[in-house]
């Protein structure tokens, strides 16, 4: 029995979200889910008259929140092994117990698009840290060129994968809902372009195709960096792209010299 542990970071899960999340439990993981401190706490909820100042302010504290949020997860389980974007980048640099990550469309690049937050990752973490990160081709919020910055400064064994036609929502479930209340929504002025440059759902990857790409490669990272596993090395070490084409999922990867 694996005594790791796999943190889910966002949002309480969803029916959906648990049935993601038993492809890890039935391979024997520990599976944790947290709501960030900004679900939770009043104090950094939005005020609907609050000023340019207030809102830059809460953000701050926002930001500020999350990686004590993971360590405070990561204190009651067994051990360390986060997935999620920027908070996951961002807590091997002050946490020793996270031994192995993946990062879905992770933020933090040197230049951020409009409305998106200026996170910024030092990646100092001071030991091998294995990274998998997967990527959608056509992600609008983040694009691949900035995830491909923070794939080529990752100081520790890395891969990664990119998801054709695939927007940022792909990495959720529900991705077809998800994605046309995006394209429905209302922005702040400086995110407004967002939803006029996403393509259209049908023009897309599936959400089942999706699920595949993230769960399949999620196992497999795992399965190899801490649990040893011959046959994920295999699988990884091989022909993943014919791999993932056999199962419907269009996907390529990025090339690269391990660190």
């Amino acid at each position: 029995m694996r005594d790791e542990g796999a943190v889910s970071l966002g949002r309480w899960p969803t029916p959906n979200t648990i049935r993601s999340q038993l492809v890890l439990i039935r391979s024997t993981y520990v599976v944790a889910a947290m709501d960030h401190s900004e679900v939770v706490a009043p104090e950094l909820a939005s005020d609907a008259g609050e000023t340019a100042a207030a809102r830059a302010a809460r953000i701050d504290a926002i930001i500020g929140s999350r990686v004590p949020d993971v360590q405070f997860l990561l204190d009651h389980l067994l051990g360390g092994d986060t997935r999620g974007g920027w908070t996951v980048l961002a807590t091997p640099e002050v946490d020793s117990r996270v031994r192995s990550v993946v990062a879905l469309a992770p933020s933090g690049s040197s230049n951020p698009k409009p409305g998106i937050l200026p996170l910024k990752l030092s990646f100092d973490w001071g030991r091998d840290v294995p990274t998998l990160y997967l990527a959608a081709e056509d992600d609008v919020p983040i694009p691949l060129a900035g995830v491909y910055e923070l794939f080529d400064r990752t100081p520790s064994s890395k891969r990664m994968f990119i998801l054709r036609r695939a927007d940022h929502q792909h990495f959720i479930e529900d991705v077809e809902e998800a994605h046309e209340a995006v394209q429905a929504a209302t922005f702040p002025p400086e995110a407004a372009w967002i939803p006029v440059a996403m393509r259209p759902i049908a023009e897309l990857s599936s959400g089942e195709q999706a699920h595949t790409f993230v769960r399949g490669l999620t196992l497999a990272h795992f399965d190899l960096t801490l649990g040893q596993m011959t046959t994920a090395e295999r699988f990884l070490s091989g022909d993943v792209e014919a791999d993932l084409a056999a199962r419907g999922v269009e996907a390529f990867i990025r090339p690269h010299v391990t660190a």
